[in-house]
């Protein structure tokens, strides 16, 4: 059962990331839709947390940390989709095992493998690969730099999440944190941008980019947010059934769905040496995961 839980997890992520470049294009207000996504989370687990009756530690406010770095990493990534190539940005938000890894053995002494050091290497050079492709010059990196921010703050956020586990709190308390203070991040910079544009003379700033209505926008980030509490929860299943490195081996391959989608939908054309860094990253990123 955990491989099933785990494949559907990752689809679940991977249908989160192609919604977020299909929004991303729509002209809609980016702080507003991620503020719906993150209030689906809080309300789905706060109701798990009453229903499974898990207890409110002082640890699960490990959370709020949680959704800060959530917070930027889905900022970032957002960002990332709606400058930059989505294939790229799929590529290096897959990434966060690798600086976790390194991170861990500075923070717990979690040594690495000679596998995993091996795959560190490999996704390393992939990422060159990937850099260097004949499509990717200095004047088109803005997607990569904002895939590698999202990339650190997912890892930053897997961290916490880890460290939370460590210090004995509850999963659903701990996600409603994280979700309560991504919400109101969200919302914060949806007002203090929203402000901004109505004190402007400026009009492309007033919201004439807008086709949505906000309560439409809001709603919209609602639905996607589903994916990813879903996955969530998924995810959560999966571990609690499975061995973890295989798990997250499986879970990586949600970037599949998303280099499927801008192949096939978006038409988006690879060339050798970008499909070469792709198929490294993969087996790196397998390497990592199973073989440590």
């Amino acid at each position: 059962m955990w491989m099933a839980f785990a494949l559907l997890a990752a689809v679940s992520f991977g249908l989160r990331g192609i919604l977020y470049h299909w929004t991303s294009q729509q002209g809609l207000d980016r702080n507003l839709m991620l503020c719906g996504v993150f209030f689906t989370g809080l309300v789905v687990s706060a109701a798990l947390s009453v229903a499974t009756a898990q207890v409110w530690s002082p640890s699960a406010f490990i959370g709020v940390g949680m959704g800060a770095f959530s917070y930027a990493a889905n900022a970032s990534l957002y960002k990332g989709f709606a400058v930059g190539k989505a294939s790229i940005i799929a590529i290096l938000t897959s990434l966060p095992a690798v600086l976790v890894a390194a991170l861990a053995y500075v923070f717990w002494g979690e040594t690495l493998t000679p596998w995993q050091l091996a795959a560190f290497c490999v996704i390393l050079a992939s990422i060159v690969m990937i850099r260097y492709s004949n499509d990717i010059s200095l004047k088109n990196l803005q997607g990569a730099h904002w895939g590698l921010l999202a990339l650190f703050f997912f890892a930053m956020n897997d961290l916490a999440g880890k460290q939370s586990t460590l210090s004995g709190a509850d999963t659903f308390p701990t996600l409603f944190f994280m979700f309560l203070t991504g919400s109101a991040l969200f919302g914060w910079s949806w007002r203090v941008e929203r402000r901004k544009a109505e004190r402007s003379h400026d009009p492309t700033e007033r919201g004439n980019r807008r086709p949505w209505g906000e309560r439409k926008v809001f709603l919209w980030g609602m639905t996607v947010g589903l994916t990813n509490a879903i996955g969530m929860i998924l995810l959560f299943e999966a571990f609690e059934r499975g061995v973890t490195g295989l798990v997250s081996a499986v879970l990586a391959l949600n970037v599949l769905l998303i280099l499927a989608y801008s192949r096939f939908f978006l038409k988006i054309s690879f060339q050798r040496l970008e499909i070469a860094g792709m198929a490294l990253t993969m087996a790196g990123i397998l390497m990592l995961e199973a073989l440590g």
